[in-house]
């Protein structure tokens, strides 16, 4: 069951959601899961293909937004569309560290319900926190 919901008030001419986890892996697969749906409905995207992911950064917040832009580099450099994530996430002293899985299959017209061209992950509006137990997130994407 997605754990995230779009918000089209917050931007017109852009794709906003807000995602939850019950631990910073999981928010971070239902965040990609959001990007992918605001790009194409998922339910038509086969787990054919694997890519394995890796990314580091700083700061958890740009690991996350590093995270949502590499999932749309596959979009648009490979023509990837993804249905299924497996990430794991971990602080290495003061680097923190993405490993994850990516299945879906290449885009195709005929069979994918293609939605918006999703163009980048940014920072307006961006939030990122741990609240009650749970990592929430809210996300607005330049389309």
């Amino acid at each position: 069951m997605p754990k995230f919901r779009f918000i089209p008030e917050i931007a017109i001419a852009d794709v906003a959601f807000e995602a939850e986890g019950k631990d910073i892996n999981d928010l971070f697969e239902q965040c990609a899961m959001a990007t992918e749906e605001s790009m194409v409905s998922t339910k038509k995207v086969k787990p054919k293909t694997s890519k394995t992911i890796k990314l580091e950064a700083d700061a958890l917040d740009r690991l996350l937004i590093d995270w949502l832009n590499e999932v749309i580099y596959y979009k648009d450099a490979e023509g990837l569309l993804f249905s299924e994530f497996k990430v794991a996430v971990k602080k290495i002293g003061i680097i923190w560290k993405l490993t994850a899985t990516a299945k879906g299959e290449k885009r195709d017209p005929k069979k994918h319900e293609l939605r918006a061209d999703v163009k980048a992950a940014t920072w307006h509006m961006f939030e990122l926190k741990q609240e009650k137990g749970k990592w929430k997130a809210r996300i607005v994407e330049d389309i």
